[in-house]
C-alpha cells in the first residue's frame, strides 16, 4: 500500500499536510512527535506551557473519508505504561466519516 496525502486539523484550527496509509497511525505519527517535544524540553515553565497547548481532538481529512479523534492526554501514565510521561489515547468520535 503507498503513501496517500492527508491533512491534519487540530483543535487550534491547524491545517498540516502530511503522507500516511492509514488515518490511525497518520494521527499517532503526529501526536508522537508532538510528545517528544515535550518530552526533550528541559525548562518546566515551557513544559506546562506546551502541555497547555496540546490538541484535544484531531481530524484526520484524506480524500474520500475524514476520521475525527478526541485525545485524551496524562501526564503520568496511569493504564498500560505507569511510569510513562505524556501518555495519549485515542478514541474515535463516532458519526466522523464522510
Amino acid at each position: 500500500m503507498g503513501k496517500r496525502l492527508f491533512t491534519i486539523e487540530t483543535s487550534n484550527n491547524e491545517l498540516i499536510p502530511v503522507e500516511g496509509q492509514v488515518h490511525r497511525n497518520v494521527a499517532v505519527k503526529y501526536l508522537m512527535r508532538r510528545r517528544r517535544s515535550l518530552l526533550m524540553t528541559k525548562d518546566p515553565q515551557k513544559v506546562e506551557k506546551l502541555y497547555s497547548e496540546l490538541p484535544q481532538s484531531i481530524k484526520i481529512i484524506g480524500k474520500q473519508v475524514t476520521r475525527a479523534y478526541r485525545i485524551n492526554w496524562e501526564k503520568e501514565g496511569l493504564e498500560e505504561y505507569q511510569g510513562s510521561r505524556f501518555v495519549f489515547t485515542l478514541d474515535e468520535k463516532s458519526g466522523a466519516a464522510n
